[in-house]
């Protein structure tokens, strides 16, 4: 998770939102991603369009019905102070959820999925892998959780977060998980901590954390 301001891209001393801005943004949004064919080798034991269930949240893949609670989490300052994603407009939102659907593979390097967190059929976050090096001997990821402030504080993020751990080192093979944030995220370096991870580096902008597969199963006694 990195960086963002308290205003969205674009945005005036006084708060206000320059439309152009918001056009430019839906364009971006709208280009497709790099075509498969050139993006290199795929691997073997890639995941595709997972369903994970736990105790008391499922992930899966999101869908274009999930927009109404989408554009909610989205629209909310509290949700990206500590995120790269600016407030959307609820067109800009549909649009980056439409993007968010296609997010459904783990197979080539910098693939990246995006899985909806439910609660009782209801969107309430979002948690994601990010695919960053293919090596089986040296395979890493990053990990990502965003919940919705109303839901914070019950351990969801924490469930979410160990069911994309268990993605990531039990069904991908990875060698190393890293979550990224801004310094002054505090709940994520706390819910990081929570789920094994180490703090690796600070830069001031950026503080990494991370988890290798042997503590990990270490700490879940595999």
């Amino acid at each position: 998770m990195s960086r963002t301001t308290g205003a969205p891209p674009g945005a005036g001393r006084d708060g206000s939102r320059d439309p152009s801005t918001d056009v430019v943004r839906l364009l971006r949004d709208l280009v497709p991603q790099r075509p498969r064919f050139l993006r290199g080798p795929r691997i073997p034991d890639g995941v595709r369009s997972p369903v994970i269930v736990t105790e008391r949240l499922r992930l899966r893949p999101h869908r274009l019905a999930d927009a109404t609670a989408w554009y909610e989490l989205q629209s909310d300052p509290a949700v990206v102070e500590h995120l790269s994603w600016p407030l959307r407009t609820r067109a800009e939102s549909f649009v980056h959820l439409l993007n968010r659907t296609h997010h459904t593979r783990l197979e080539q390097r910098d693939d990246f999925l995006a899985l909806a967190v439910l609660l009782d059929d209801r969107l309430i976050g979002d948690a994601s892998l990010h695919l960053r090096s293919l090596d089986p001997a040296a395979r890493r990821v990053e990990v990502g959780w965003v919940i919705g402030p109303r839901w914070q504080g019950k351990g969801y993020a924490s469930e979410a977060g160990l069911a994309m751990l268990g993605l990531a080192f039990d069904e991908l093979g990875a060698s190393v998980a890293e979550a990224h944030m801004t310094p002054g995220n505090v709940a994520s370096k706390a819910l990081a901590e929570r789920l094994g991870f180490e703090e690796i580096a600070n830069d001031g902008t950026t503080r990494v954390l991370a988890i290798d597969a042997e503590r990990y199963r270490a700490l879940r006694g595999g």
